[in-house]
């Protein structure tokens, strides 16, 4: 007996799980979060508050106007993306770029157009973030942009973006406005902020908490940057004006939008080190109906080995009938910083080499061979739909460890894929080794 282990990237998506037959599917349409996702990111919060100034300001076009004329090209761009099945950089930074001029018109409209004052806005826009959210979260039992797949995700995904810049907006002025802060000093309050939730990361901090948190932070930091350099020399700035500072940063995006869309280097179905083996065709005997082939059972776990209680629930499930089993194991790396990292590779390999001395153990478990791979993701969810998105399951066997709040409010992974319509057991590596059985319906 051999187990089949592939350190693999799962998200080389084409097809659809059986799951969720009835809803588009793409490959990722976001981008992975590299450092040059975040370059590019505050370039384009900088040229958000330099280029809208300057058309509004400047050139005399009035708020209105320039809300209405990036308004009608961000939705003309939007339709672009939306028919898009894939990442594709120069449209998705296109949005970006136009969404963060539209999410700062948004603030400015409700403070200088209507009066309404800044922490109110803040507030506002706090609240609705918090709806987008909620709303995203109970239909979607994630909110990670790594399997932004279908047309509900990414819906969901550019309205939280939208209103993430005019929160950040809005909160940012604020903060000025009580401090009274010149832009230089500006701009070391957002900057201290995003690298506290940086070292929250690395310490142990939810992975989609701190990131949303950097998304909305990085506003404040490149409009702040933006109005020191384009302020003049008296009022503490560069004195380079609004419009040399969108074009010098509009010439970077470009720049670096070319150099990503020539490498690659930021796309998901591109980065890995491997090739997925996907569950192989099990043709029915003749005369067999669709309910008399061998199930197709995903194991998922967070340890790089076989635990008792895991051995017992794959034992179990084949002595219930025919069932293949493809063992994925969660990537013990936390390292999101590059998609490349060497930590990534180092901690799968690590974690494969675990796979190989289990796999007689787990073989003997299963009663055949068992495909097992390595996932180039951290968080077991993400690892989940990856693998859902590359090949049909009919069962999944979780072996992850539950947070109890997260249990307690019914909000750990056991139930965050009931939504997915599959049966789901969940096991724990405890003195009885007990495994719990969820239905398809719960």
């Amino acid at each position: 007996m051999h187990l089949v282990s592939v350190f693999t990237v799962t998200a080389t998506a084409t097809r659809p799980s059986q799951a969720t037959l009835t809803t588009r599917h793409m490959l990722n349409k976001v981008p992975e979060i590299t450092v040059y996702f975040w370059i590019i990111k505050i370039l384009c919060t900088t040229v958000g508050e330099s280029f809208a100034d300057y058309i509004n300001s400047t050139l005399g076009f009035g708020l209105t106007n320039t809300t209405l004329v990036f308004s009608a090209a961000l939705i003309a761009v939007l339709v672009g993306q939306f028919r898009l099945r894939r990442y594709l950089p120069p449209v998705y930074w296109a949005v970006v770029v136009l969404i963060s001029v539209v999410g700062t018109l948004l603030t400015d409209n409700l403070t200088d157009a209507h009066g309404v004052p800044l922490w109110i806005s803040t507030v506002i826009f706090t609240a609705l973030q918090v709806v987008v959210f909620g709303i995203w979260y109970v239909r979607e039992r994630t909110l990670s942009i790594h399997t932004i797949v279908t047309t509900p995700r990414e819906s969901f995904y550019w309205l939280t973006v939208l209103v993430t810049f005019a929160l950040g907006t809005a909160a940012g002025d604020w903060t000025l406005e009580l401090t009274g802060w010149g832009p230089g000093w500006s701009v070391l309050l957002p900057a201290g902020l995003i690298f506290a939730v940086f070292a929250a990361w690395r310490l142990g901090a939810g992975p989609i908490l701190c990131f949303w948190l950097a998304f909305i932070l990085t506003r404040p930091l490149g409009a702040n940057l933006g109005d020191f350099l384009g302020a003049p020399h008296a009022d503490g700035g560069l004195g380079l004006g609004t419009l040399w500072t969108s074009v010098i940063f509009l010439a970077a995006i470009l720049l670096v939008v070319v150099y990503l869309t020539i490498t690659r280097a930021d796309v998901t179905e591109g980065s890995h080190a491997g090739t997925s083996t996907p569950f192989p065709p099990s043709p029915l005997p003749a005369g067999a109906t669709p309910e008399g082939r061998e199930a197709r059972v995903l194991v998922i776990s967070d340890r790089t080995g076989a635990t008792p209680a895991l051995l017992e629930a794959i034992k179990h499930r084949g002595e219930q009938g025919p069932a293949r089993f493809r063992l994925v194991v969660a990537n013990p790396a936390r390292a999101e910083a590059h998609l490349l990292h060497p930590e990534r590779h180092e901690k799968a390999q690590e974690a494969e080499e675990v796979l190989h001395e289990a796999g007689a153990a787990i073989e003997q478990a299963a009663g055949g061979p068992v495909i097992g791979s390595v996932s180039i993701r951290h968080d077991p969810m993400d690892a989940i739909e990856e693998t859902l998105m590359n090949e049909p399951v009919d069962e999944i066997i979780l072996s992850v460890v539950p947070h109890g709040v997260a249990r307690w409010l019914h909000q750990d992974l056991q139930h965050r894929l009931a939504h997915f319509g599959l049966p789901v057991t969940a096991v724990e590596d405890n003195a009885s080794a007990t495994a719990t059985r969820s239905s398809s319906n719960a």
